[in-house]
């Protein structure tokens, strides 16, 4: 096995090695704004379907204690999923500068597929990244689209996929959306519906080659199927007399707090030593923007993990409390605005490092580093 000055020097004679870099980003914040005031009007139900005693006032204000959300976004009515994600992609090839048929990969992670306002029904045939495909106008048919399903990780994961595909030498140029339409298929007689927003992010990726690591540097994975697999799933409303037949998003969201917070900083240090780093190295922390109690819980332990006691200052960046949770949107959606300046406190400059991380479907956790070109 080489040591490490024998490595240094294999590299400088084999001279460049590819990595993956963001050349765009792009999002769609949809414009109909739903404050929590809206909901005093909602009959709030429990899992039992016995309606819940407590003033809508004081569970709508415990619920912005915890969560940090005072408003989230909902799509019109006249739109769907791969609606939103076809905007957010056509601003992240517009942000770019690309042709679009130059893409080798469309890959677009969401959970529901296209659901109508009127029928409430997933449809998920052709595929959602088709349609974005379809809807772009590219032609070149060795681009190829596909969907991925994996819970709020789904951008983070095809972002994993599409890194794979380019360090490999399979393709040099990728496009990676995540979008949902949560409020299609959340219970208004559940509290957690005050949690879900709809929203797109998009991302282009690019190969880029170094002699000295760039881009995206190191990511991890893993799925908890065994014990968790059952904490997201799909049921009848909690009211008993709700009149539609459709099946809506149920959370067992204690659990999933406590499997977020002992496992998602587990990862995040994977990836970090993956990528030979300390966390002081670290200048962002991008977490999935699920709930900002849950996340600042979650930084702290990611700083315990590296024998840190304190949290700087504007480290983690959110944007949950005017957008909400959009599942795989939240991610995709909080770099674009990075990229595109429009968050106090977090400006990107070459040589930063971002950490990524997201939690989802119960069961699913990943982390990437990434080193700004």
């Amino acid at each position: 096995m080489l040591n490490e000055d024998e490595q240094q020097l294999m590299v400088k004679k084999m001279g460049k090695k590819i990595y993956t870099a963001i050349v765009g980003t792009g999002s769609y914040i949809p414009p109909v704004k739903v404050p929590n005031e809206k909901f005093l009007e909602n009959r709030f139900y429990s899992p039992d379907g016995k309606k819940i005693d407590t003033k809508n006032k004081e569970i709508i204000s415990k619920f912005e204690y915890i969560t940090g959300i005072k408003e989230r976004r909902y799509v019109p009515d006249d739109m769907v999923t791969s609606d939103i994600a076809y905007f957010a992609a056509q601003d992240a090839i517009d942000s770019s500068g690309i042709d679009k048929e130059s893409l080798d990969y469309i890959i677009v992670g969401h959970n529901f597929g296209d659901v109508s306002a009127k029928t409430k029904w997933p449809d998920f045939v052709p595929s959602l990244a088709a349609r974005v495909k379809q809807k772009l106008g590219v032609e070149n048919p060795k681009t190829i689209a596909y969907d991925i399903i994996f819970g709020c990780p789904g951008w983070l994961q095809g972002i994993i996929q599409a890194d794979y595909y380019i360090r490999s030498g399979d393709a040099k140029r990728a496009l990676v959306i995540g979008a949902e339409t949560l409020s299609r298929i959340s219970d208004p007689h559940d509290r957690d519906s005050m949690i879900y927003s709809d929203g797109a992010g998009a991302t282009i990726l690019e190969v880029v080659k170094s002699r000295k690591p760039v881009g995206i540097i190191s990511h991890s994975t893993r799925s908890d199927t065994l014990e968790y697999s059952h904490m997201l799933w799909m049921d009848k409303s909690n009211n008993p007399d709700y009149k539609g037949k459709e099946l809506l998003l149920k959370m067992n969201g204690h659990k999933l707090y406590e499997y977020s917070l002992k496992t998602v900083p587990l990862v995040v240090k994977d990836a970090t030593e993956k990528a030979k780093l300390i966390l002081n190295d670290v200048s962002k922390v991008l977490i999935h923007q699920a709930n900002e109690k849950m996340d600042e819980a979650i930084l702290q332990r990611i700083f315990r993990l590296f024998g840190e006691k304190i949290v700087p200052q504007h480290i983690m960046p959110m944007i949950i409390s005017q957008l909400g949770n959009s599942s795989v949107a939240t991610l995709p959606t909080l770099l674009d605005m990075m990229f595109k300046k429009k968050l106090n406190h977090h400006r990107l400059v070459k040589g930063d490092f971002l950490a990524f991380a997201s939690v989802g479907a119960g069961m699913n956790i990943n982390s990437l580093v990434y080193k700004m070109p």
